[in-house]
């Protein structure tokens, strides 16, 4: 374990990463010197995004946060923690009901080592709805979900589904209209 910087992992498939995500990662860094943001190769699902992808988008998020590290795992995530000389794994929680599957996943990576902890922190009030999946949802139907993403992200999904291209594109021009005044 690296005993000089205090290393985090906060592992997820953030497929795509939402704005809760980005709040959970700054909130990560006021408690460890660096977050490895750990993007789960997960075979037995498919993505809407591939792994480089959503790693490119991450990084694009926070180009200028070298305490950000942006990588892919598969396998144990006790295994790559130790790798990265972890001492702790992040796992955000957005209500009562997340609680028993990550105490039980606590549970587990305690059991296979000692050496690494998990750390609860809980979402913030403004994204305790949002979920990748509630956000890939409202964009395949056109929904706004432009405060709910960064940038990046909201770009790459305006390319996957063509609804929500639709309605960024008529938000921008009904901002842009200069509305007339009765005096």
């Amino acid at each position: 374990m690296n005993h000089d910087k205090r290393i985090a992992i906060y592992p997820g498939s953030f497929d795509p990463l939402t704005n809760g995500h980005v709040d959970l990662i700054e909130r990560s860094l006021k408690l460890f010197d660096e977050v490895v943001v750990a993007v789960l190769h997960n075979y037995k699902k498919e993505g809407v995004f591939t792994v480089e992808e959503r790693i490119s988008m991450i990084r694009e998020t926070f180009p200028d946060t070298p305490q950000i590290q942006v990588e892919s795992f598969d396998g144990l995530l006790v295994d790559f923690a130790r790798i990265k000389g972890a001492a702790a794994i992040i796992r955000g929680m957005r209500a009562a009901s997340d609680f028993e599957n990550e105490f039980q996943m606590a549970l587990l990576n305690r059991k296979l080592s000692k050496e690494v902890q998990s750390v609860f922190l809980i979402t913030g009030q403004r994204w305790i709805f949002t979920s990748s999946s509630s956000i890939k949802e409202a964009a395949l139907f056109g929904g706004d979900i432009s405060d709910m993403v960064p940038i990046p992200v909201l770009k790459k999904l305006m390319g996957q589904y063509p609804k929500l291209h639709k309605t960024i594109e008529a938000k921008k021009i009904n901002s842009s209209k200069i509305c007339p005044v009765d005096l």
